[in-house]
Parts: structure tokens; C-alpha cells; sequence
């Protein structure tokens, strides 16, 4: 495999730190979704935000590297409706990246509960505290954001797994 077909290394190591940080803020979502407030919970909710903007500073890292260093062109042999569907995915999941985050930063705010990136750095409310109607919204639209970037990226998993053994292309092999 040719280096011109192969993602820059910077840009392979940001797409492998965002997606683990979007797994496992999905999977503490998922933990403390249903547990009684308290401590556990709220250090719990705290982690998810730490890796929330954690994951939102590392998907600006990636645009400004994809904006100034582009990635490999998509193989020939790929049919044009398979290029369509991959530039609208990964459209959707840039979108994502940063919709979501900020969405959880946007609901943080309208609850008045500070996110203390590391618990360190208060980072500023985006919203001054807004009704509870208005909260509920932007926790709602937080947890389907988060479901729709799972989703997403879970076909955009089984569209690399299917290039790299049923195509037997190099894809997959572009972003290891």
C-alpha cells in the first residue's frame, strides 16, 4: 500500500482518540442514565463531560488538520453512490462531533451546573439558566445526538469492515 492511498498518521491518531471518546462517553451516559442522584452519579456525569469536550477539542484538532492536509483520494473501483453515501457520512459524523458536545455544554448551562473541564478549567456557560421546558429540550436533543453519532458510526464501522473482507479493498487499511 502506497503512502498517497494511506491517512497522514496525525489524522489516523485523531480518529482513533475521537472515536474512543465518544465510546466511552456513550457507555458512562448509558451507567448513569438511571442511577439515583448522588456523588457516584454526579462524578460519573462529570467524567462524560470531561470527555465530551475532550472529544470536542480533539474533532476541531481533525477538521483543521483535514482542512490543511486532505485525505487520500477514495479507491477507483468504489461505485459513485458509495462515494455519495461517504462524504454525506462523514459529513453527518463531523456534524456530530461537534453538535453533540456542544449540545451536552449547552444543557450543562441551562441547568446551571458548570463544566469543570478535568476539574480544572471552568469553562464559561454558553446559555445563562434557562427554564426547565427549555432544559429537558436540550437534554433531549443531547441524548439523540448521541444515539445518531453511535448509529452512525456503527455503519460507518460495518461499511470499513465490508471494503476491507467482502471488497477486499484497502479502505480500512488507509485508516490503521
Amino acid at each position: 500500500m502506497q503512502n498517497q492511498h494511506r491517512y497522514s498518521l496525525p489524522a489516523r491518531a485523531l480518529h482513533w482518540l475521537v472515536a474512543l471518546g465518544i465510546i466511552a462517553a456513550f457507555a458512562l451516559a448509558l451507567s448513569f442514565d438511571d442511577m439515583p442522584l448522588g456523588p457516584g452519579k454526579i462524578k460519573l456525569i462529570n467524567y462524560h463531560k470531561w470527555i465530551g469536550i475532550t472529544v470536542l477539542a480533539l474533532a476541531a484538532l481533525r477538521l483543521l488538520w483535514r482542512l490543511f492536509k486532505r485525505p487520500p483520494a477514495m479507491p477507483a473501483q468504489m461505485a459513485p453512490w458509495e462515494k455519495l453515501v461517504a462524504h454525506i457520512t462523514h459529513g453527518l459524523l463531523y456534524l456530530l462531533m461537534f453538535g453533540v458536545p456542544l449540545g451536552g455544554w449547552l444543557y450543562s448551562s441551562a441547568k446551571g451546573y458548570p463544566v469543570v473541564w478535568l476539574g480544572l478549567v471552568q469553562l464559561p456557560n454558553l446559555i445563562d439558566k434557562t427554564s426547565v421546558d427549555a432544559a429537558h429540550q436540550l437534554k433531549e436533543l443531547h441524548e439523540l445526538g448521541g444515539w445518531s453519532v453511535i448509529l452512525l458510526a456503527g455503519l460507518h464501522a460495518v461499511a470499513a469492515l465490508k471494503h476491507h473482507f467482502i471488497n477486499k479493498d484497502d479502505v480500512l487499511k488507509r485508516m490503521l
